[in-house]
């Protein structure tokens, strides 16, 4: 019989899948699923593509919207939206000509929930 400890994912929010950095070390999948995503993070412009589709009223913003705040042409920042849509951390959808991006807040939680300190924990 094993003595392993079962653990019901779902019941503490994204605490319950994804363990606290300072709580339980990580396994090799969750250190590779979360690497993904702090390369995404690790450039300045996916940081602040990010930044400005998460901080729009309504949700969502136009590509049409994030290109001029760049000096970069417009392939380039597709494919820093790609990147960041492949890290889980946006989605998109496409309406007539124009792709319209918007927060996965589902993933930003997750890293929160990651990066939290247990209460009570001392430095």
């Amino acid at each position: 019989m094993s003595k392993q400890e079962l653990v019901v994912l779902g019941q503490d929010g994204a605490a319950g899948c994804c363990p606290a950095l300072l709580t339980a070390p990580l396994d090799e999948d969750q250190a590779t699923d979360l690497a993904k995503v702090f390369k995404a993070l690790g450039d300045p412009v996916r940081l602040r593509l990010l930044s400005l589709i998460a901080s729009r009223a309504g949700g969502e913003v136009c590509v049409c919207d994030l290109t001029p705040a760049f000096d970069l042409s417009q392939p380039t920042i597709s494919h820093h939206l790609k990147l960041l849509k492949q890290a889980g951390l946006i989605d998109s959808e496409r309406r007539g000509t124009w792709v319209y991006y918007r927060l996965l807040p589902e993933m930003t939680d997750r890293l929160a929930a990651i990066l939290t300190r247990p209460a009570g924990t001392v430095s």
